[in-house]
């Protein structure tokens, strides 16, 4: 399953994705309507980028009373029908992570979609920060970028640590 992983350390909150997610749904620029949320935290210094992380038994999907939200066969990525979507925010409440809003124009949920398999955001991020690619190849390259860190820390130079 393929899904969009963010280089925390890698965003520079440009916020380019969520201006080409919200031209994307909404034909213009308005953080109300993207997908894909830049958080920066002045006082913390710190940067955090967040999106809908397609969860694989997706909680979203289950508590809906209307069934409006489904796994697209192509892209397995959890959609809202919006024709379906009652408007009641279950969805939303029940996220663990808050991916989801509601959007009060047409009175329905929504989420990232994925573009249908090829994420605008992904196209157009400039540090490299976001990457959409099968999950375990994701985790391999974490598991890399790791360990590439920890060859370079000081114990594990001086042979405290075991290779």
């Amino acid at each position: 399953m393929k899904i969009i992983y963010v280089e925390q350390d890698r965003c520079l909150a440009c916020r380019n994705c969520e201006r080409v997610c919200s031209f994307q749904r909404a034909g213009g620029f308005r953080q109300e309507n993207t997908n894909i949320w830049v958080h920066i935290d002045l006082d913390a210094r710190s940067i955090f980028t967040m999106t809908c992380l397609q969860c694989e038994s997706a909680i979203c999907m289950e508590v809906c009373p209307a069934t409006a939200l489904q796994r697209n066969p192509e892209t397995k990525a959890v959609t809202v029908n919006e024709h379906q979507c009652v408007g009641c925010k279950m969805c939303i409440a029940a996220c663990p992570f808050g991916c989801l809003h509601f959007e009060n124009l047409r009175q329905v949920a929504v989420k990232c979609d994925l573009c249908d398999g090829d994420p605008a955001c992904v196209k157009t991020c400039m540090a490299g920060a976001l990457h959409y690619a099968d999950i375990n190849e994701l985790a391999q390259r974490k598991r890399r970028k790791i360990d590439l860190k920890l060859s370079k820390h000081p114990f594990f130079l001086q042979g405290l640590f075991p290779k």
